[in-house]
């Protein structure tokens, strides 16, 4: 199935909606769709000691927050090393493995040197969106950023998004979701006595160790977690309501949500 133009896709649900689970099923269905991950571009950053990775290690070992900015030349960066913004695919960025003195001033200035089309004057934002590439083969879907709608504001100036999907799931559902989850922890592997249960109860099915539930799977916590989703994605959500991309599924599990994703996204881009 080949696309008709450039996708570029984000996803936005609350935490235990799934989105994950969509996002693995769209990139399978559509071969064409790449994933970029803030997340991702920050770790291999990091694990390959560039300039920006030793930046933000500290910051991301003690939990803050990667400031905006950086985040946003990073994906910046990775898009225009794709070749998906006009001005041709510049040349990898390679600078002194040591940062001292005006650190940060020299990583931006050379990630700004490196994307075409953005102008180097402190005073002047980036603008590239007019350069965005509508060829099929620019289709991506975005991971952990925007994440509020002042980033999807900036996003814009760089590479807008033109196809934002809510996924809908009623609280009562994800807070049953999550209560039945249980994890093995040296692996990671997550069970749920719902519909993904261990074949003893609460034993891992390789290892024959014990399950765990996460502390932050509690009631109370997701409550909290909620809360501020709610608070940080409807102005997100109405950003994108305002341009005219976004698309909201409602659906009580993620087999109810994809076939209605894969048709929509079918109707927009094939």
């Amino acid at each position: 199935m080949r696309l008709r133009r450039a996708a570029r896709v984000i996803l936005v649900g609350a935490p235990g909606v799934g989105k994950g689970t969509q996002s693995e099923r769209l990139l399978s269905r559509f071969p064409q769709l790449s994933a970029i991950s803030s997340g991702d571009l920050l770790r291999h950053n990091v694990k390959n000691r560039t300039p920006l990775g030793i930046n933000v290690e500290k910051t991301m070992r003690t939990g803050g927050l990667v400031p905006d900015e950086t985040i946003l030349r990073l994906i910046t960066n990775e898009i225009s090393q794709r070749g998906w913004l006009s001005g041709g695919r510049p040349s990898f960025m390679t600078l002194a493995s040591a940062v001292s003195g005006d650190a940060v001033s020299a990583i931006d200035a050379a990630i700004d040197s490196s994307i075409p089309g953005i102008d180097t004057n402190p005073n002047a934002g980036a603008s590239l969106s007019r350069q965005a590439s509508e060829d099929p083969s620019a289709s991506f879907l975005l991971d952990g950023f925007p994440r509020t709608a002042v980033q999807a504001e900036r996003l814009d100036d760089i590479v807008p998004i033109n196809w934002a999907v809510s996924l809908q799931t009623p609280f009562e559902v994800i807070m049953e979701r999550i209560s039945s989850r249980w994890v093995h922890e040296p692996s990671g592997r997550v069970y749920n006595t719902t519909f993904n249960a261990p074949r003893v109860p609460r034993r891992d099915d390789i290892t024959g160790e014990p399950l765990v539930q996460r502390a932050d799977d509690s009631e109370e916590v997701y409550r909290t977690r909620f809360q501020k989703f709610r608070e940080t994605s409807e102005p997100l959500l109405e950003h994108y309501a305002k341009k005219g991309v976004l698309w909201e599924v409602h659906g009580h599990s993620s087999d109810e949500i994809s076939p209605q994703l894969f048709q929509e996204f079918e109707r927009q881009f094939l």
